[in-house]
């Protein structure tokens, strides 16, 4: 019971650190959120030059090759879309407060402390092992997402790093030419349906999300490995390592937090902007 309290203290900010660093990542890294959406991009592109002499251009052609698919209508309809409404502020602003009282006397020491005693490629095994634990939940996401493709590429890698890479710990799978693509959740996919505008809401337990999100934990919930481990104390004890992994990788970004002027804007803003991110890029992903 002990090692349960102290679990879900620590759960109460895994997302709330983890939207700020993604978001600052995903900038730095892509620009895909700040640029025009893909029919803005594809048209740019297109220099009106006329045709050489001799060439007859049909106007049907030229209408179909600057026609964007659906995929690209809908990246650019939800690129168009405000940010996340937030009509709970002041419930959202005490949960952020609770979690973050949890976090300063719980959960960051637990993680500079763990960052301290533990060798770095240790550390490394770790992350590379619940990562591996993740693809499951993103291989049936990417399926309910119309992308077979790329579940099928997941699943392979899922299984050469549990098989070759001993559950992961290892990565072999990059080194055969099988390299990683982005954890997806329920609540991506439910976006992808087309649940594109929910509530913001701060959980005291899991931090940031909207309601779709909320209700999308419950659809990926039986998919986790950990949840089938029938001895609570191993499962515990995983699920309390993996937030501890989570919240070290995290610790470089302490200072943003620290330098913003609204803590909880900043968190709130930068987690809707990477949500929003990553559900543009599933609506762009092709179909296969």
């Amino acid at each position: 019971m002990r090692a349960f309290r102290t679990l879900m203290f620590a759960a109460m900010v895994l997302a709330t650190t983890a939207c700020a660093s993604n978001a600052i990542k995903d900038q730095a890294a892509s620009p895909a959120v700040e640029m025009p959406p893909a029919t803005a991009t594809v048209a740019a592109s297109q220099p009106n030059v006329p045709p050489a002499t001799g060439t007859t251009v049909e106007a049907g052609d030229a209408a179909a090759a600057q026609m964007p698919n659906q995929a690209e209508l809908d990246a650019e309809d939800f690129h168009a879309q405000k940010l996340v409404p937030d009509p709970w502020e002041g419930f959202n602003r005490k949960m952020h407060g609770f979690n973050n009282a949890a976090d300063k006397f719980v959960l960051r020491p637990l993680a500079v402390g763990y960052k301290k005693i533990t060798p770095e490629p240790v550390q490394a095994g770790v992350s590379r092992f619940f990562a591996n634990l993740s693809m499951p939940v993103t291989v049936v996401n990417q399926a309910l997402q119309g992308r077979p493709g790329d579940a099928t590429r997941s699943l392979g890698r899922f299984a050469v790093n549990t098989t070759v890479g001993i559950v992961g710990v290892f990565d072999p799978a990059s080194h055969f030419g099988m390299p990683g693509r982005n954890d997806e959740d329920f609540g991506q996919t439910l976006a992808t349906w087309g649940w594109r505008d929910s509530r913001y809401l701060v959980l005291p337990l899991l931090g940031p999300r909207t309601v779709r999100d909320a209700l999308g934990i419950v659809g990926d919930q039986p998919l986790s490995p950990i949840a089938q481990i029938q001895d609570s104390g191993v499962a515990s004890g995983l699920q309390a390592l993996e937030i501890v992994d989570v919240r070290t990788r995290l610790l470089p970004i302490d200072q943003f937090r620290r330098d913003a002027l609204d803590d909880y804007v900043f968190v709130r803003d930068a987690w809707i902007q990477r949500r929003n991110h990553q559900i543009q890029q599933d609506l762009q992903s092709d179909r296969d």
